[in-house]
């Protein structure tokens, strides 16, 4: 496993909790190939890799950094955060991390257990976080069923936008107003405000250019 903090004194911290864990073996770069295990043939594969990132909050900076990590087929993700608000909730869901610790609750037996969990494919969050995750799922399959009957089928198929969001906020971004994407998606001018205020709500979102910078920033339009 690696250790990614966006600080050298936390990631000497949470390297000094596992250095002498004999279940783990710790590398110094996981983007680093020479260092992923290699398995030889006859043997039996490789372990899991795991690489834990530790940040205060999830900016910009340490979300495309988690994004990077995540995106890689040979590691699994445990984030350890200072706080999470909603939408930096989301994209860590929406990343596939694999466990959770909040920094002020991360003893060393948490972490190895997290570690542990991960390597194995399974998911680790703290009790509040798991609370509100279920509640924003229930606000999205709300918004999803909250319209004409051709939509109601479509259920969210991501934590971030529901199909009909896309598509208000794609027509936003073509330069549509709102009763013009009424017409175009055959929706109340009502439903329209609606589905806009319920995105912009869920995700603190400050207007619509904001959405629309949001859905050309994580890949939705």
């Amino acid at each position: 496993m690696a250790v990614h903090a966006t600080d050298p004194l936390s990631r000497a911290g949470v390297i000094s909790h596992l250095r002498h864990q004999p279940s783990v073996e710790l590398v110094d770069r996981a983007e680093d190939p020479s260092q992923t295990p290699q398995t030889a043939p006859g043997t039996a594969p490789a372990p899991e890799r795991v690489a834990v990132m530790l940040v205060d909050r999830l900016d910009d900076l340490a979300g495309t950094e988690l994004r990077r990590l995540a995106r890689s087929a040979e590691q699994r993700v445990v984030l350890i955060a200072g706080e999470l608000r909603e939408p930096e909730l989301l994209t860590v869901v929406e990343c596939g991390v694999r466990a959770i610790l909040w920094r002020h609750q991360a003893t060393p037996q948490k972490l190895l257990r997290a570690v542990h969990s991960a390597a194995r494919g399974e998911g680790e969050l703290p009790p509040d976080l798991i609370n509100r995750l279920m509640t924003q799922l229930g606000r999205l399959r709300l918004s999803a069923l909250d319209g004409p009957p051709s939509a109601a089928g479509a259920l969210v198929p991501t934590l971030g936008m529901a199909p009909r969001e896309v598509d208000v906020v794609r027509l936003i971004a073509e330069g549509l107003d709102t009763k013009q994407i009424s017409e175009k998606l055959a929706y109340s001018e009502r439903t329209v405000k609606n589905v806009l205020h319920a995105l912009m709500t869920r995700l603190q979102l400050q207007n619509r250019a904001h959405a629309v910078a949001y859905a050309l920033r994580e890949g939705y339009i």
